[in-house]
């Protein structure tokens, strides 16, 4: 297939290109390196095994008349969409950018495959949309784990300007199914994302890191002083938040795995995850371990808006597509992000 991977210089979407181009697909890398690196697509053409099967263009997925041309040009027959802010406190600061951004951006993205539906080649025809458990909101005890049919409420916007991307999502799709037109979209819905390459060539990179395991990595390696625990007296085990931690290569993929079992004029969704929580002291100590290094520790006040436990249940994309994760064991998810930073301790460089 011939793949256009947005926000492919990100986390997620670089590991999600690595994996396309390892199974023999022609990727186009589209990300305007706001939040991205253009080594991590570097390193990616340089060590693939026919490098000259990933193209990159630095582009603004708000330029849709550019990526409908795109699209032509390189005859793209699916998105994998992951081009996005995801910071939840920024969002709650700067709500716009979030709104133009995310919700916007994918709707310039959506025009640009409506168009492509005319080009002599067919133009897009299955869409893999990067989506958030954000969307659920805070679900109440009794829905935990979570599965797709919990009531999607984001209490920040975030999760709403994803949530919104999903309802475009079924309505497009819909329009094509009355038009004629052969569209299909899977909403991917994922918890907390962990983990690196297990080779060590493309890991996580954020400025600034708001990511636990990171942020644990980096105290232990001495970047920080120390780290936060926000609250430890919630009605859980040891008292601090439970989540499920789900690695970054699974997710690459279940991306992969849905892409080829997409039905035309369907729009569905799956949530992604080990279907099991660690909380965040028991992460700690797993870094204590891998690391083999002390992480100084202080409590602080419980952030507004984090609920005591999340996971998913994710027994859904288990019984349609025969996908789970394989990385389910804390500390070998770890491991990975360890020897990323450890071998790349400034990330990309800056």
């Amino acid at each position: 297939m011939k793949v256009l991977v947005t926000g492919g210089a990100g986390y997620i979407g670089s590991h999600a290109a690595q994996r396309l181009l390892a199974d023999g697909h022609s990727v186009v890398v589209v990300d305007n390196l706001s939040r991205g690196h253009a080594r991590a697509v570097q390193r990616l053409r340089e060590h693939a095994r026919n490098g000259d099967r990933l193209g990159f263009q630095h582009l603004d997925i708000r330029a849709t008349d550019t990526i409908e041309t795109l699209i032509r040009e390189h005859r793209i027959d699916t998105v994998m969409h992951f081009a996005a802010l995801t910071y939840v406190g920024e969002s709650v600061e700067k709500p716009l950018d979030y709104y133009e951004n995310n919700t916007a951006g994918s709707l310039s993205l959506l025009r640009a495959c409506e168009r492509s539906w005319s080009h002599a080649h067919g133009g897009v025809r299955r869409f893999v949309f990067s989506s958030t458990a954000a969307t659920y909101g805070e679900p109440p005890a009794d829905r935990v784990p979570i599965r797709e049919d919990c009531p999607q409420n984001p209490i920040n916007p975030y999760g709403a300007s994803k949530l919104m991307v999903e309802r475009m999502l079924r309505d497009s799709v819909a329009a094509a199914a009355r038009s004629g037109s052969d569209f299909a979209a899977a909403c991917l819905r994922y918890f907390n994302v962990a983990g690196a390459d297990h080779t060590g060539l493309i890991g996580e990179d954020h400025d600034p890191e708001t990511h636990l395991i990171p942020i644990a990595i980096q105290a232990a390696m001495g970047k920080r002083p120390g780290m936060t625990i926000f609250g430890e007296d919630y009605p859980t085990s040891d008292g601090t938040c439970v989540r499920d931690y789900v690695h970054v290569e699974d997710l690459a993929d279940a991306h992969v795995t849905v892409m080829q079992k997409m039905t035309t004029g369907t729009c569905v969704a799956y949530n992604l995850g080990i279907g099991r929580g660690y909380s965040v002291k028991e992460v700690i100590a797993a870094v204590e371990r891998v690391t083999a290094k002390p992480i100084p520790v202080r409590i602080g006040q419980r952030r507004a808006g984090d609920p005591p436990v999340l996971f998913a249940d994710p027994a859904k994309i288990r019984a349609e597509l025969g996908w789970s994760a394989s990385w389910t064991d804390l500390e070998r998810i770890i491991s990975t992000a360890w020897e990323w930073m450890r071998r790349n301790p400034e990330g990309y460089g800056r």
